[in-house]
């Protein structure tokens, strides 16, 4: 195709250097076109792997997956719905909170809706996407409860595949198929994408939609793809996940920058596309809320307008780099060290770098935030292990000695390398994905077996979560319409009071005091009706049950079941959760049997 007139003239100008232009010249380079033209029209799942390019070392079946885009895809598939059935832990509640929970109840008409949703912070979008398959479920009689639990995060895993794909293809498009490969192998090999991936977290959503949307990015001297996608996918992540914008406001910047020359053109095809995307969000929350509600607004309100978002916590301005990013990236944070000095990607540091800083301006910082970042550092570690490792390879032709043996301790190096990073990264993996913190969950599994019981016990039975609130999930994990309570920690919109206490914080200054004002202050609990207030199951963490055992003894509170939580507990928590049950008295049962 001619290249037009204005384009012409960028690439002139990018010809001749400086940080955004030189990154991308080459020899391998492709003449700019019209951002608005694609030449996606004869793409496939096969045009950007070539049987000459697949791996140099490594099982056969390996170099057959990576020999074709859709073998890939499938294998990519089929490892994350195991990345989704082998995660047995929670993470955060958001998790369930923010999404399972809230599509049970639109679908099924039960299950809890916490604050953010009664105030307008929250979007529906997300939640559609599993209300949706819990609709289709309920429709056909399908609603099992292995089904409702185990089915979202199949559906993540899948979404976690595509993620993978095209930060896959982000690689090849950008830098080769060779570059590509160690791209992917860092993506597969990072515990906290294998921990995070398949778990139903907007953030999860975001670092897909974020892989996708840079695929489709216009990068310049690159064959263009569909400007209309990339616009489509940012949108969107952002909708899902408002803090995404971070990440994109630099790459949108530099967007207008490389196309000045038609810069009005571009901002109006830009707002044309995330006008419609926000308009659409905004309806689905009309039907939800039924009202028109600016969530965008809101959640930028409560979380950086107001700050009350450090109610959840504050943390120091430096954690993202001291503890955020070590724990998040593990072994890839020596890699991305590294790129820090020696890699020649700009754009990609750059905007890690203004991320981070951003984030670090919030009081309240998490893991799980950096996960829209994950996308462009795998790429910048890819390419910087084949910076490493694999860029000398030209020199092939080369048969003296000298060059033999530079090629085989970049051969010992490049397994070393590989050798490390799988065995730090699997063990942490399988790790806190099978073992830390799941008492939360296996207790949910006991609680939904209590209700099967003979006779109907799903009629009578009630549960109280004396634990820090949202510790485990709720409705969306037994499936059944039971009565539970749990303590609330809702923070205090209608004043700025500092000596606000919630829920929570009230019981556990005297968790005693605040058992006896909920269910003493009435008739005593052996009088003829007010038994009906206590619960008949008590799930608590151990370090509490060990704190209030007269309370249960008085109310007919029996030890039921304990399950192993984690050997690092944190804030409340505790290794173990534990079951109270309540009955008749023990000594009245012996006074009887004797």
């Amino acid at each position: 195709m001619k290249e037009s007139k204005s384009a012409a003239t960028i690439r002139r100008r990018m010809k001749r250097g400086g940080l955004f232009g030189s990154f991308f010249i080459n020899k391998h380079t492709v003449p700019l076109q019209d951002p608005f033209e694609s030449d996606e029209g004869s793409e496939s799942l096969r045009s950007n792997c070539s049987t000459d390019e697949v791996p140099e070392f490594g099982p056969k079946v390996l170099q057959g997956i990576l020999s074709s885009e859709k073998k890939l895809l499938w294998s990519l598939v089929v490892l994350r719905i195991l990345n989704a059935l082998v995660i047995q832990t929670s993470f955060v509640p958001d998790e369930f909170w923010q999404s399972t929970e809230v599509a049970h109840n639109m679908v099924f008409g039960y299950g809890y809706l916490t604050w953010e949703w009664k105030n307008g912070i929250r979007s529906y979008l997300y939640p559609l996407i599993f209300a949706v398959y819990f609709k289709f479920l309920a429709v056909f009689h399908m609603d099992s409860r292995f089904l409702v639990v185990k089915g979202p995060h199949l559906m993540q895993g899948i979404f976690a595949a595509l993620g993978d794909l095209y930060t896959y293809r982000l690689s090849v498009r950008l830098s080769g198929v060779k570059v590509a490969h160690w791209t992917l192998f860092c993506q597969l090999s990072s515990w906290f994408i294998f921990y995070t991936s398949s778990r139903t977290l907007t953030n999860s959503t975001e670092q897909v939609l974020t892989s996708l949307a840079l695929y489709y990015y216009p990068w310049p001297e690159k064959p263009k793809k569909s400007l209309w996608k990339y616009l489509v996918l940012a949108s969107l992540s952002v909708i899902i996940r408002p803090t995404a914008a971070v990440v994109w406001f630099p790459l949108f910047i530099w967007h207008l920058f490389c196309w000045r020359e038609m810069i009005w053109k571009v901002v109006r095809y830009s707002l044309t596309r995330g006008i419609i995307v926000l308009l659409a969000s905004c309806v689905i929350d009309r039907i939800f809320y039924g009202e028109w509600t600016n969530v965008h607004y809101n959640f930028l309100h409560f979380n950086v307008l107001s700050g009350l978002s450090g109610m959840y916590g504050t943390h120091p301005w430096h954690w993202y780099l001291t503890q955020g990013l070590p724990v998040v990236l593990g072994t890839h944070m020596l890699i991305l060290l590294v790129a820090l000095k020696k890699s020649k990607e700009p754009i990609f540091l750059g905007t890690i770098v203004w991320s981070i800083v951003v984030y670090s301006f919030l009081s309240h910082k998490e893991f799980r935030f950096l996960s829209g970042t994950l996308p462009l550092i795998m790429h910048v570690c890819g390419s910087t292990l084949y910076a490493l490792f694999d860029s000398a390879s030209h020199e092939k032709d080369d048969t003296s000695a000298g060059a033999k043996q530079r090629g085989r301790c970049s051969h010992t190096a490049k397994v070393s390398v590989i050798v490390i990073l799988l065995v730090f990264n699997i063990p942490v993996a399988l790790y806190f994905g099978l073992v830390h913190q799941r008492g939360t969950i296996d207790v949910m599994f006991y609680l939904y077996k209590e209700t099967k019981k003979e006779p109907p016990n799903d009629a009578i039975m009630s549960v109280l979560f004396l634990m820090p609130c949202h510790s485990t999930p709720y409705y969306s994990y037994i499936h059944r319409n039971i009565s539970m309570y749990f303590l609330t920690c809702e923070p205090n919109l209608k004043s700025s009071s500092d000596d606000y206490l919630d829920e929570a914080d009230q019981f556990y200054e005297d968790p005693d005091v605040w058992l006896k004002q909920r269910y003493d202050s009435g008739p005593r609990s052996n009088s003829s009706s007010p038994t009906e207030q206590l619960p008949t199951h008590i799930v608590m963490f151990d370090e509490l049950y060990l704190r209030i055992p007269l309370w249960l003894r008085q109310h007919n509170f029996h030890f039921c079941d304990q399950f192993f939580h984690s050997h690092f507990p944190e804030g409340r928590s505790s290794g173990s959760v534990v079951v109270a049950c309540r009955s008749p008295s023990p000594l009245l049962k012996s006074n009887r049997s004797s």
